[in-house]
């Protein structure tokens, strides 16, 4: 997966694709093309990415050969957004004045045809009216539907069919044969002297308002992208010689030193040399909690400063920004296809032509055996059958509902790096969790001082005998002693005694910090404090003997705390099903305190790197579904080798990069959001898939007239019409539904 993300990559803006069967052509022709090492296309906005170190006008020359249009994006996301903004107004304006021309001709003929019933042609009078109409449904055909039919000439002369193939067939049968009738209605039964020309306007005119309400609703599907660049700034303040100058934002180079006020967007990413302030993270981690930065903190462009100054120095500018990276992340996600969208795939690329020959049968099959006037219901049925056919629904079944779910995701800090790991999500039984840094904080704290001196008196003076020690224990009891602004004395003769603690002598005191093996080293007798120690233990903790002057004074404690939400984050997992069991490289009495304080259902202790790889394989061996979520250097192999991997935010970058799903915050409820959205959004396919299989299983054999015997009527071409353009609307406004999801919380139901 890795060595995948480092290939290039190359964007395309794609025209005259239409439905499932385009995508499925382009993305074999290219194939074909050297060094391509994937393309997919995305239908709901028209793109196309390449992987791999191709030749961009070989691609294109591919794309072109295949019957379709290509051109690579250069232009920066922010342009590229804004482009397809205005592409997509003034394409959506576009298909509404073609589908209002189309409709003004065809309602006032089908209600003509409905008042009088008389649409027949059996006089040189009606042969010139009718001769008249069908000039002017000719010129609706071309100036509203033109589109229709050189995509369809395109897709012939390239030996293939789809959308367009469809709508051409039709709505060109219906005139030809009217104007069949116009011209020789005496070559023709009485009964079949009838034209269509309503037909061919009206289904024009439907499909183009179909399509112009698909391009309104696709257009929220990438809202998620849109209020991720909405957060970068265009400008930036800088200060160079003294003076504060604003710049535009691609000027900013590593190094600058920046200053952002109260209010103000953080333009890059940086490391706080003067401030301190309250910082807005939420857009990008979903944390609603503002973070305080001071000298030494990390900021990251797309926050919000609250309300003190900061001076930082810029390390990350431009893609290589914790924003910009969300936003590739996020739009590489959205391209991506799941594997659930293979059916959809392997269906439409037989359909179009399937349809094509069933319509043909059916209309010999009215033809040679249908009532009188044969001619007239074999037109109505092949009409009807190409029109209802057009696999427009199935193509955007899946991909609109990544669009929506990958964008929900990281409004709420998940990001999920592709469509398989959406889609395996949902799908997991079994979670297992490292404990340090996932469950825990992953920085020890002195939790416990237990003393018959008095307490500050007695971290002062074990502060300034770890003080020169580099061990995280003693790091933790330092900190305790800054948090409480203890004055600290001088160090002399301090020793570090391996395996057992340390010595040394602070302002004329001897001290001793450690375990029982240091008493027993030193002959210090343990007086009444082991039942003590042993409670601490217990409980998850690090409890050690602190001795002065010969003896033992007090015990202290140390711990690598338990996360707030750490616990109702473990119980929320439980209640959607999974099964939680941690992994640890931490001994088995500090693993157990924890999993009996967190209720976590099984605990693996003083495993190595590899041994953490191996229960998972054996986990998945046994047939379950294993998610794995860490965030250290050595929880990676566990990470790849789980069927989806979670990386904490707040972990390594190797984590990150080896993990499918990445939390911006360092909380397991992420890991829930994620799972919860992924089987909504799969709930959401199989909704959408369910429905456009179903159209299509049904609508054919009613367009073929299946109910003719029963009921003695045939389905409209203009009713089928209307219902093939409004099938995409339906799958696309479904899909829009996912933008209304919420993660449940403890104690609330299944949504």
């Amino acid at each position: 997966m890795a060595e995948k993300n480092k290939l290039p990559k190359h964007r395309f803006r794609l025209e005259g694709v239409s439905c499932a069967g385009c995508v499925r052509k382009i993305e074999g022709a290219l194939q074909a093309v050297r060094g391509v090492q994937e393309a997919r296309i995305n239908l709901a906005d028209r793109t196309l990415v390449v992987t791999g170190d191709v030749d961009v006008r070989a691609c294109i020359a591919a794309v072109k050969e295949a019957g379709y249009g290509a051109e690579e994006i250069r232009a920066s996301e922010r342009e590229l957004r804004e482009q397809q903004r205005q592409e997509e107004r003034k394409h959506y304006h576009q298909l509404l004045w073609r589908s209002g021309i189309a409709l003004v001709l065809g309602i006032p003929l089908m209600a003509w045809g409905l008042i009088t019933g008389d649409m027949s042609v059996d006089s040189p009078s009606e042969q010139l009216a009718w001769g008249a109409m069908g000039l002017l449904t000719l010129a609706v055909m071309v100036f509203c539907g033109g589109h229709f039919y050189t995509g369809g000439w395109k897709a012939f002369r390239h030996h293939s069919a789809n959308m367009d193939t469809l709508i051409a067939l039709g709505t060109a049968s219906a005139w030809l044969y009217s104007m069949l009738v116009v011209i020789g209605p005496q070559w023709l039964p009485d009964a079949a002297r009838h034209v269509y020309f309503e037909a061919s306007a009206m289904i024009i005119g439907l499909i183009n308002l179909g399509q112009a309400l698909e391009v309104r609703a696709r257009g929220k599907t990438s809202a998620a992208v849109e209020k991720l660049l909405e957060l970068q700034d265009t400008s930036a303040r800088v200060l160079r010689d003294g003076q504060e100058v604003d710049i535009p934002l691609e000027e900013v180079q590593p190094g600058d030193h920046m200053r952002v006020r109260p209010g103000e967007k953080v333009p890059v990413d940086g490391v706080v040399k003067v401030g301190s302030s309250l910082v807005d993270e939420s857009m990008l981690t979903g944390e609603p909690i503002p973070v305080e930065k001071a000298e030494g903190d990390r900021v990251s462009a797309g926050t919000l400063n609250k309300n003190g100054t900061l001076i930082f120095i810029a390390d990350k500018v431009g893609a290589e920004t914790r924003l910009s990276q969300i936003i590739e992340m996020v739009r590489s996600a959205q391209n991506s296809r799941v594997p659930i969208a293979r059916l959809a795939d392997q269906i439409s690329a037989i359909f179009v032509p399937a349809v094509m020959i069933i319509a043909v049968i059916t209309a010999l099959v009215w033809y040679n055996f249908g009532p009188d006037p044969k001619a007239a219901h074999m037109l109505v049925v092949l009409t009807s059958v190409l029109i209802i056919a057009c696999p427009c629904a199935l193509g955007l079944a899946t991909p609109m509902s990544v669009m929506v779910g990958v964008g929900k995701g990281a409004e709420y800090g998940v990001l999920i790096r592709n469509g398989k790991a959406l889609q395996q999500a949902c799908g997991l039984d079994t979670l297992v969790v490292d404990k340090t840094g996932t469950l825990t904080e992953g920085a020890p704290k002195l939790t416990d001082i237990e003393t018959d001196l008095e307490e500050d008196g007695l971290l002062a003076l074990l502060a300034a005998l770890e003080a020169g020690s580099e061990h995280p224990l003693a790091e933790a009891i330092v900190n305790a002693a800054k948090e409480k602004q203890l004055q600290l004395g001088e160090v002399s003769d301090f020793e570090a005694i391996t395996a057992h603690g340390v010595r040394g002598n602070v302002d004329g005191r001897a001290l001793l910090l450690g375990n029982r093996k240091l008493l027993q080293k030193e002959n210090v007798p343990e007086g009444d404090w082991p039942d003590r120690v042993q409670a601490l233990a217990e409980q998850g903790r690090t409890a050690m003997y602190a001795v002065v002057d010969g003896e033992v004074a007090g015990i202290i404690a140390v711990a690598d705390p338990i996360r707030e939400d750490a616990k109702a984050a473990v119980a929320r997992l439980q209640k959607d099903g999974l099964k939680v069991q941690m992994l640890t490289g931490d001994n088995r009495a500090t693993a157990e305190a924890v999993a009996r304080q967190l209720n976590i259902d099984e605990v693996h202790a003083d495993l190595q790197p590899e041994d953490k790889e191996n229960l998972i394989a054996e986990l998945q061996n046994n047939g379950r579904k294993v998610g794995m979520a860490g965030d250290g250097i050595n929880d990676a192999p566990a990470l790849a080798r789980a069927d989806v991997g979670f990386a904490i935010g707040g972990g390594t970058d190797v984590a990150i990069e080896t993990a499918d799903v990445t939390l911006m915050r360092s909380s397991l409820h992420g890991v829930a959001d994620a799972i919860e959205l992924s089987r909504a959004t799969l709930r959401n396919i199989k909704q959408n898939l369910f429905g456009a299989f179903i159209y299509n299983t049904l609508g054919i054999p009613i367009a073929a007239g299946v109910l003719y015997p029963f009921t003695g009527a045939l389905l409209s071409p203009v009713i089928a019409g209307a219902a093939m353009a409004f099938s995409s609307v339906t799958v696309v406004s479904n899909a829009n539904r996912l933008r209304f999801f919420q993660p449940k919380k403890i104690g609330e139901g299944q949504s």
